[in-house]
């Protein structure tokens, strides 16, 4: 019976994992996983998460199933820190997930549940947006979002796009430190497509899963907390791998901000059914040691700091890029105002590869490269990399 299934593409990222471990060659870069490394080119633990572990091996006193819901506390402390006094107070029905992913997967097949029949995805995006969405069934509609050959952000055409979207239509954004473009959103922009969703009776989605890797904690959630004292309803998928360094630890929540409490216990109970037919129970141990990090006030500033330096170090490395790489595309000056981990560089599918067979340097074919994973040894050599062609 298995017969019946045609083979499907290998996804071009894990595929580019595979090439660039099987590559002998010395001075190889990885420009392509999306995580954060090291001057020694690890990914690291954050000292605050190793501490609130040793806590949870001493005191946690049960592996028992913590519910659909998940943790509580981990909930509430995370809505308070993505939200911040927007979100006080603001009824709202909340699901701890499978990382940021199984928000994102929650939270459409919560709008195909409820009727939602488009979503409105700025482009370029992240790959798996697309492909989530229209696995739930729903019709995605792209609109301009940035430019890559100016490095611009491509705002008037984004606003006449979403003009022409219909009530009841949701529309997804970055909150900071987009992917793959590291372009954002002015505070005077968002501002305006908060006007602009709520006099539409747009639904939006906003995904954040960066927070504090662009120009800190607060102000990489100022966008977020615009739209939500413009708008009535929304939901706000968060991602825990970034910002606390819990990849693997799959740890995020799906957040619906809603006009009333009654609403919101509707809301709650029927993401409690999906993630019941869908993976059940979230797992507990990212969660349990992000609730210990966030309310201890030792823990959460040792981890603030840390996050913190590891932000300076992501800007610095990008300005130096910035600076080496517009001595040939001058449009690359604009790298210096980009945010976090990606910028998405003016290259032809043909300089990528050529990037790879002649200089070990890896990285998706549409000239997304994570500028977190590099070490400051390696920036020189890498702009002389990307010179040569």
């Amino acid at each position: 019976m298995f017969d019946a299934l045609a083979r499907q593409p290998d996804d071009p990222l894990l595929a580019l994992i595979g090439l660039f471990r099987t590559d002998a060659r010395a001075g190889k870069v990885d420009l392509g996983v999306g995580v954060y490394r090291d001057e020694t080119g690890a990914t690291p633990i954050f000292r605050a998460v190793k501490a609130a572990e040793r806590s949870l091996v001493e005191t946690q006193p049960t592996k028992a199933y913590v519910g659909p819901e998940g943790n509580p506390v981990f909930l509430d402390h995370l809505w308070t820190l993505t939200t911040g006094e927007a979100g006080k107070g603001r009824a709202t029905a909340a699901l701890q997930t499978p990382g940021g992913s199984g928000a994102l997967r929650l939270s459409a097949d919560l709008m195909a549940l409820m009727g939602t029949k488009r979503v409105w995805l700025g482009l370029p995006s992240w790959p798996n947006h697309a492909a989530i969405f229209k696995i739930a069934g729903l019709e995605v509609v792209g609109y301009p979002f940035f430019d890559v050959p100016s490095q611009t952000v491509l705002f008037d055409r984004m606003m006449e796009a979403l003009s022409g979207a219909s009530a009841g239509d949701a529309v997804l954004l970055h909150a900071s430190c987009h992917n793959p473009t590291g372009a954002n959103l002015t505070d005077e922009q968002w501002r305006a497509v908060s006007d602009l969703i709520a006099a539409r009776g747009l639904l939006p989605l906003v995904d954040i899963a960066y927070q504090g890797y662009g120009r800190g904690l607060e102000e990489d959630a100022a966008g977020l907390r615009t739209l939500l004292s413009a708008i009535p309803e929304a939901l706000v998928a968060v991602s825990c791998s970034k910002s606390v360094g819990l990849y693997r630890e799959r740890t995020g929540a799906i957040y619906a901000a809603c006009g009333n409490a009654e609403t919101a216990l509707s809301v709650r109970s029927n993401l409690a059914s999906l993630a019941r037919t869908n993976y059940s129970m979230p797992p507990d141990h990212g969660a349990a040691v992000v609730a210990t990090i966030l309310g201890d006030a030792a823990l959460k500033a040792d981890w603030m700091a840390e996050l913190e330096t590891m932000r300076q170090r992501i800007t610095s490395i990008r300005e130096r890029l910035a600076a080496g790489l517009s001595a040939r595309w001058q449009v690359l000056t604009a790298m210096r105002t980009q945010e976090g981990m990606f910028s998405l560089l003016p290259l032809e599918e043909a300089d990528v590869m050529r990037l790879r067979a002649e200089h070990a340097l890896y990285m998706p074919a549409s000239g997304r490269i994570n500028i977190a994973g590099l070490k400051s040894a390696e920036v020189d050599a890498v702009i002389e990399k990307f010179l040569s062609l």
